[in-house]
């Protein structure tokens, strides 16, 4: 089965809205009390939690249109989207190790992208 464009398109969406919510997650953690009314009153923790029901659906959604060994990899990009938006928002800063972590997940999914264009095991065939 070849990876369909819209499946990955789908996919880079979902890390979006996944990145997204943990920064939700972050600032309703700032108004989190542990008692019921506190946590279904807090705004920015439910639309964590909305964010990342809807970009689950969209990944789950976007295996039907690809392989995973192709598809998650490009998940493993809200790793990067989650360090760069914790940046600009969250005022954190980056460390040299960091930003380390940041290239090799990088490299990673680019020779995830190339190995996905090698010899096909089946028949030796190149695969499309």
């Amino acid at each position: 089965m070849s990876t369909k464009l819209w499946a990955i398109g789908m996919i880079f969406f979902s890390t979006l809205l996944t990145s997204t919510a943990q920064l939700f997650y972050k600032f309703g953690s700032a108004k989190l009390g542990f008692d019921i009314v506190s946590i279904i009153t807090n705004v920015e923790l439910i639309m964590g939690l909305l964010l990342y029901a809807v970009g689950g659906t969209m990944m789950i959604l976007s295996f039907r249109g690809g392989e995973v060994s192709v598809l998650y990899p490009i998940f493993a990009t809200s790793y990067i989207w989650v360090s760069f938006l914790s940046i600009y928002f969250l005022s954190e800063s980056m460390s040299f190790f960091r930003w380390v972590g940041v290239l090799v997940i990088m490299l990673g999914i680019v020779f995830i992208g190339l190995g996905s264009n090698k010899l096909d095991k089946v028949g030796g065939k190149i695969a499309n």
